[in-house]
């Protein structure tokens, strides 16, 4: 198991590594080299002066060899450099709105969980059934359904029309008052969470569906072991290994997943941050963020796979 874990991780650091090597091929793309790049940042109008303040203040006048290096050094410090467009380094920023998405995250996979778990079982148990077919006609729907076209539905009906919802998310510095007006939150984690609950869903039904064709199952039935017995003692447990996987590969739903949602909630997280800061050409961010995303989706990865020893009895980590 340790060297399982050494292994994952020393993988992990690797594919971290070209994701900001990728990142810093991107910066030294940008038009005009270091000068197009301060000329980003500043804008059009900055003095020589200030180009080259900007410059040093980057590293930028340094063989691309040592920038890289200084690029390292900087991110394994949670020093993303500073943003122009906000005047505020992009570490406080990213501290400022990456919790408001973990939360609201979070959120929408617990939802998901607790909905789409029982309703995959119960598709099993009414297989062919015309409820299963209903059901698995809207997991489709919501799953072919754009994130934004929902949110905008569900706006529109629940918020405009019948004023049962807030339509977005006040922008407060307070996490906590944030997160307890349940009426402009309700929205953005449902949104957030259909297209999940209908993955999470039609994955609990075909590996449940699966798991009860297994040999030791027929023979948990043979020697007259209940229905529900076979289907919750026997098969549930092996029949999350999917779900386990879905869950540990939504951590990168921080920053991507979320930022349709949190655009047509006008929603302060992550996802709306990073679309601002594209539109505004914030270089330093979207490099940030995206560390950050993969960063996520390493962790996520890594998480899925430990937890496979702790769901299914038949998997063991070995030395080799």
């Amino acid at each position: 198991m340790i060297s399982y874990i050494i292994r994952r991780l020393i993988q992990a650091i690797i594919v971290i590594f070209g994701v900001t090597a990728i990142v810093f091929l991107l910066f030294q793309l940008v038009p005009n080299g270091a000068v197009g790049l301060a000329r980003t940042d500043l804008g059009s109008r900055a003095s020589p002066y200030q180009v080259h303040q900007f410059i040093i203040a980057n590293n930028l006048n340094l063989p691309w060899w040592d920038q890289y290096w200084h690029l390292i050094a900087n991110y394994a410090t949670l020093n993303f450099g500073h943003s122009y467009h906000y005047n505020q380094p992009v570490a406080t920023l990213i501290g400022t709105y990456l919790p408001r998405s973990l939360v609201l995250v979070t959120m929408a996979i617990v939802l998901a969980l607790v909905v789409a778990i029982p309703l995959g079982v119960f598709q099993t148990v009414r297989r062919n059934k015309p409820s299963d077919y209903a059901l698995t006609g809207l997991a489709f729907i919501f799953y072919a359904m754009p994130a934004f076209v929902l949110g905008n539905l569900l706006i529109l009906y629940l918020a405009v029309y019948h004023h049962v919802f807030r339509p977005v998310v006040p922008d407060t510095e307070s996490l906590g008052q944030m997160f307890t007006d349940w009426r402009s939150m309700t929205l953005p984690v449902v949104t957030l969470a259909a297209v999940t609950i209908a993955a999470f869903s039609r994955y609990m039904r075909s590996s449940m569906m699966d798991t009860l064709a297994e040999d030791y199952v027929r023979t948990a039935r043979a020697k007259g072991a209940g229905r529900l017995r076979v289907l919750f003692r026997h098969a549930f447990r092996n029949a999350l290994m999917p779900i386990i996987t879905l869950l540990g590969l939504s951590l990168p739903a921080i920053v991507s997943g979320a930022v349709i949602t949190e655009t047509v909630f006008n929603f302060p997280g992550m996802g709306y941050l990073t679309l601002q800061a594209a539109q505004v050409y914030d270089v330093y961010i979207v490099a940030a963020t995206t560390v950050v995303a993969t960063v996520a989706t390493v962790l996520g990865s890594l998480l899925a796979d430990l937890l496979y020893a702790v769901v299914d009895p038949r998997i063991r980590y070995v030395h080799g």
